[in-house]
């Protein structure tokens, strides 16, 4: 991939404001520490990582604060869609 730039977070986020971008990277980032994994593949540094999420929409304003409940909600929903299917399995 090619290299991450603050221009091209500004550009998705929406405003010009870097203040902004860094609080909504910092939060971000505090999310990954708590054992959120990210959103884009890749085997950068988890700054760089979390520019990437932010540069291609994955993290907005709007969804930072839901996305560790969102991917709870996915995660519960592959339990339930893998015990279905091993239900209707069993004879």
């Amino acid at each position: 991939m090619a290299r991450i730039t603050v221009e091209d977070c500004l550009a998705t986020v929406g405003n010009d404001n870097r203040f902004s971008l860094i609080h909504l990277a910092v939060e971000r980032i505090r999310q990954h520490r708590k054992g959120e994994p990210f959103l884009v593949s890749g085997k950068n540094k988890e700054i760089v990582m979390t520019l990437r999420e932010i540069a291609s929409g994955d993290v907005t304003f709007d969804n930072i604060f839901n996305l560790p409940e969102e991917r709870k909600s996915r995660e519960a929903e592959l339990v339930t869609d893998e015990d279905a299917e091993t239900a209707t399995e069993k004879p």
